[in-house]
């Protein structure tokens, strides 16, 4: 079984091209910056931070998908598998490549939690002044009567 789950931020956009031909399909790479589990003491003792930087692929809708909201830092889980593959370069050398094949990306945090505002999903984030502090919407005065539960 070949198969890879992942959670980590885009390094940089996506990077999304569609092929020639009658149907036309978007092919997205991009590469994502996965934590490594634990961490290890640097020259000083201190700890530091380690992660993988993981080349991947997608095709048609999940390409489109990365295309829309493939912004670097943006984190995302996704599903796949890893895929191999080899060419020769323009020298002669034969090249290898390890990529992940992503055939399903999902958002790993909301949009307001890595810092930025909504262009989707349908009704505007609350003013700081609209929201309690328990991060919900404060209903407003002598709304009780037109609300379908009591």
């Amino acid at each position: 079984m070949n198969k890879v789950i992942l959670m980590g931020r885009l390094t940089r956009d996506a990077e999304v091209r569609y092929s020639q031909g009658e149907n036309a399909m978007a092919i997205a790479r991009f590469t994502i910056a996965v934590d490594r589990r634990g961490s290890r003491n640097n020259r000083n003792g201190n700890d530091e931070q380690t992660a993988d930087f993981i080349s991947c692929v997608a095709f048609y809708k999940t390409a489109e998908f990365l295309e829309r909201f493939g912004r670097k830092g943006t984190k995302f889980v996704l599903e796949g598998r890893i895929q191999t593959g080899s060419y020769t370069n323009k020298d002669g050398q034969r090249v290898y490549t390890t990529d992940v094949v992503a055939e399903n990306v999902e958002f790993a945090e909301s949009k307001n939690s890595s810092g930025g505002g909504s262009d989707f999903g349908g009704a505007a984030a609350p003013s700081p002044s609209e929201a309690a502090g328990d991060g919900f919407m404060n209903i407003p005065d002598g709304i009780d009567e037109e609300l379908p539960f009591n």
